[in-house]
């Protein structure tokens, strides 16, 4: 799982100055190659700040927590052997991990390289083989016609995508007949608010319904971050046109129990508004 955290500064760019934070149109190549460097310069720092919470082999759909052992959005768990499944934007795989140990074939897919080896070190400190790994762009699948039962992302490649309309299409083309595709994102609805997880959080200060591109590009006006905003009713019509038939939508609330912020994630926030929303949908 790789958690979006969008209106937010995310650091520095390549020569250590800090970032312009604004929005703006930002194409497809710009935002492959700007998602590309970003996770391959910050995979190590991600990894070390979020891997306890994410675990090694643990398949958790958001910061609220939602597992997919309990929620069972891909289907009941113990159909889960002998499955082919693709995850995308899959970070060090650790949802492709616990697929795994549950008697399916799952391609572990991410457009960042280090990321990746992440991947590979967990698996050596566990002297497991390694997940299938392949480094491609979300948006064109490097995989034949019906080569998956089953397709999900957990918080990876579908934010930072500029074409999620073609991303579907290209999931649909992979899938078999009647497979799921699962995924969850930041819920459209945070995009209004500061990401913050204080009470200046709860202000909504931007429109719902602007779509410009998040962007954080250095002096030069070169993108080093891009993240892209859909509503839910634009995230209903592109699976739609893609064809699939949405067959939920989930929102977790936040658990009483749960304490841990993560960036603009908090019980706070978690207690007025949605953090997450996970559209589960079929192939026809």
């Amino acid at each position: 799982m790789t958690v979006d955290t969008p209106p937010g500064t995310h650091g520095a760019d390549p020569d250590g100055d800090e970032d312009i934070a604004l929005r703006r149109p930002a194409p497809a190549a710009e935002s492959s190659r700007a998602s590309r460097h970003w996770w391959d310069r910050n995979a190590d720092e991600y990894q070390d700040e979020h891997g306890a919470f994410l675990g090694d082999d643990r398949f958790t759909w958001c910061p609220e927590g939602l597992d997919e052992a309990a929620a069972q959005l891909l289907g009941p768990t113990a159909d889960l052997a002998g499955r082919d499944v693709l995850e995308l934007g899959a970070g060090a795989a650790q949802c492709a991990r616990w697929l795994r140990a549950r008697g399916a074939r799952p391609v572990a897919l991410d457009i960042s390289h280090r990321q990746l080896q992440h991947s590979r070190r967990i698996d050596l400190s566990r002297d497991e083989p390694p997940v299938a790994l392949v480094q491609a762009d979300a948006a064109v699948l490097p995989f034949a016609d019906g080569s998956f039962d089953l397709a999900c992302s957990a918080y990876g490649a579908v934010p930072f995508s500029a074409d999620t309309g073609q991303l579907m299409r290209e999931v649909h083309r992979v899938l078999r007949p009647g497979g799921r595709w699962v995924f969850s994102v930041t819920h459209p609805i945070r995009w209004a608010f500061p990401d913050e997880p204080g009470a200046e959080g709860l202000t909504a200060s931007a429109s719902y319904f602007d779509r410009t591109p998040y962007v954080e590009q250095d002096e030069s006006g070169r993108a080093n971050y891009v993240e892209h905003h859909r509503t839910l009713g634009d995230r209903v019509r592109e699976l739609v046109a893609a064809g699939f038939t949405l067959l939920d939508l989930v929102e977790p609330e936040w658990p009483a129990e749960l304490t841990q912020e993560w960036g603009g994630w908090s019980p706070l926030r978690g207690r007025h508004i949605p953090g997450t929303a996970i559209f589960v949908s079929r192939r026809g």
